[in-house]
């Protein structure tokens, strides 16, 4: 279904986030990074004296808290106000002065990590044995000297702070070109209008059942990235090269080493989650062979992929419809999580629809003392009602977490957060295949839950792998090239689709448009989030939401893994991910039989 795209300013304020409640006016925007400003230059004045006592220590950890807060508040505005048009100058040099802020004041406190380390374990723990009020901050100090191999000395520490506005420069530039730059140019959609190809409504030409439709959208979408391929192909090698490079400096054996330590996840859990997957790619090629025959193509191309195979009268669900579908959905949470929730819609947490220049996709964000935004681009479909519920478990989970943690544990872990929006998605799947009686809804709905573990678990754990493969190579000291890295992408899509896909000559450059490749070994987490995700919503069903609702409060209180046993899953076996192909062998058998 497509929708004509609005200016932001034709469409109704009751779809629009309330960015106001942040800064009614933008003087006090202003205001907060010359506070910002201030609070850094106070606290490089301590250097030399953090560990002097217990209340120098407090001090100096409440002062980097209030800075904190301060410079997070900022960017976000500044970060969001851009995302609804790109093409606003304003706003990106609004989000440019707040990261230059950020990394200057980065510089300016870098010292205070290495000073503490060198007053070593012993004088820091004394200080907190002596001023009560530090309690709160042992998990954080702990963490701390987990990592004390890997600080550097002060001066060090303040080279890398100021670079760091100019080693993340890559995915500004890859942000610019993808959502502001690069032209799709327009399409014919099912009715014969012509219609501009946007990320957005490009899924929807995806699920058309009309294949001639999607394969005009699928050459005019990669053909747009092959043009600018070499200089995608460029920031993305220099991304790579940047996080191989920080590794090294730090004293990591890896970059995905140095990417997980941060939430002290063993790398025994991603080779795990690969090496799961990799054992039931025949069932996934089952499935794929299914598919091609229910589609009654001579091939099985990548454009027939996301088409659902059962066809049905096309239904528009309303955002507002949306809602009341996932407040029965998401009951089994209780009557307060349903009732917050629908608060929050209505109080401006959510951007809904597309406008030109709005960044594609969804997401939530905010900061800790502002609401738990979300980003839509809502077009009327079933999966855009999953979008929003998804949205609404990170939204939800930061809720209810800043509601409880002190700032310094006010935010999730990805390996958490992801979890958390997952368990929705289950519910929402769940309870419509427990509530649909015509036969072939329930068909088109299990399909659907299939491509959602094709889609997450199968397919972040590819995008994982081309991760490992592109930093080892850049290990190794290799170049990447678009030439390469096209090669391997291609080489992995062919191992995941197997025999019953034919290959094209576009799939090698999915890798160009995919933004998570710029947050380094970020996507394995929503293969493990999803099987996690898949076991809580069990239990949650089983017996009551009480461990899950402990679990959303506590933030960033322990480590990922610890937090995650309090909901009832053990990420640290491979129970969790085998048990989540289990499900999708048994959802396969099932379809198979029906169809």
């Amino acid at each position: 279904m497509t929708r004509t795209l609005k200016e932001r300013s034709d469409i109704d304020r009751k779809y629009i986030w309330d960015l106001e409640s942040m800064y009614p006016s933008e003087d006090l925007w202003e205001a907060d990074l010359k506070k910002a400003a201030a609070a850094a230059a106070g606290l490089a004045a301590m250097a030399g004296h953090l560990a002097d006592s217990g209340v120098s220590l407090l001090k100096a950890f409440r002062g980097q808290d209030e800075l904190s807060q301060l410079l997070e508040k900022a960017y976000t505005y500044a970060h969001m106000r851009r995302d609804e048009d790109n093409r606003v100058e304003k706003y990106q040099a609004m989000t440019d002065r707040a990261m230059s802020a950020i990394a200057a004041a980065s510089a300016q406190i870098s010292y205070m990590t290495p000073e503490l380390m060198e007053a070593g374990e012993e004088r820091i723990y004394a200080c907190m044995d002596e001023e009560p009020a530090l309690e709160i901050y042992r998990h954080a100090v702990e963490n701390m000297f987990r990592s004390k191999e890997h600080i550097l000395t002060g001066p060090e520490e303040n080279i890398l702070a100021q670079m760091s506005e100019i080693t993340s420069a890559t995915n500004d530039i890859f942000t610019m070109l993808n959502n502001a730059d690069i032209d799709f140019g327009e399409i014919k959609n099912e009715k014969g209008e012509t219609v501009r190809l946007t990320h957005g409504n490009y899924i929807n030409f995806m699920e058309s059942h009309d294949r001639s439709l999607r394969m005009t959208a699928f050459e005019k979408m990669y053909s747009a990235y092959r043009t600018l391929l070499n200089t995608i192909g460029t920031s993305y090698n220099y991304n790579t090269k940047t996080d191989v490079v920080s590794a090294r400096i730090r004293k990591y054996g890896s970059a995905r080493e140095a990417a997980l330590s941060g939430d002290n996840i063993p790398v025994s859990v991603y080779d795990n989650l690969v090496d799961s997957v990799n054992r039931n790619l025949p069932v996934l090629h089952k499935y794929l062979e299914t598919r091609k025959r229910l589609l009654g193509n001579d091939e099985l191309k990548m454009y027939d992929v996301y088409v659902p195979l059962i066809e049905l009268p096309e239904k528009a669900v309303p955002y507002e419809e949306a809602q009341e579908i996932i407040k029965k959905a998401l009951a089994p949470l209780g009557e307060e999580y349903v009732r917050r929730m629908s608060a929050g819609w209505n109080d401006g947490w959510v951007d809904v629809y597309e406008n030109p220049g709005k960044t594609s996709g969804a997401y939530s964000f905010g900061c800790y003392d502002s609401k738990p935004f979300m980003l839509l681009n809502y077009t009327d479909t079933l999966k855009d009602v999953f979008t929003l519920v998804h949205e609404t478990g990170h939204s939800m989970h930061s809720s209810y977490t800043r509601e409880t943690q002190p700032f310094v544990y006010g935010s999730h872990s990805i390996f958490t957060a992801e979890v958390a929006s997952t368990v929705n998605e289950n519910l929402l799947m769940k309870y419509l295949l427990s509530s649909e009686r015509d036969p072939e809804m329930k068909k088109y709905l299990i399909n659907m839950h299939i491509e959602e573990f094709r889609t997450t678990l199968f397919r972040q754990t590819m995008f994982s792998e081309f991760e490992q493969w592109s930093h080892a190579a850049v290990e190794a000291g290799e170049n990447l090239t678009a030439a390469s890295m096209s090669e391997k992408y291609n080489e992995l899509n062919d191992k995941y689709f197997g025999p019953a896909l034919s290959g094209d000559e576009y799939i090698r450059y999915e890798w160009a448009r995919i933004p998570h490749f710029y947050n380094a070994f970020y996507v394995y987490k929503y293969a493990t989030g999803y099987s996690a995700a898949a076991a809580i919503s069990d239990i949650i069903l089983e017996k009551g939401p009480d461990d899950y609702l402990r679990f959303l409060r506590t933030g960033e209180c322990d480590y990922p893994i610890e937090l995650l046993r309090i909901a009832g899953v053990d990420m640290d076996t491979r129970g969790p991910v085998d048990r989540a192909m289990e499900t999708f062998k048994t959802l396969v058998e099932e379809f198979d039989e029906l169809v």
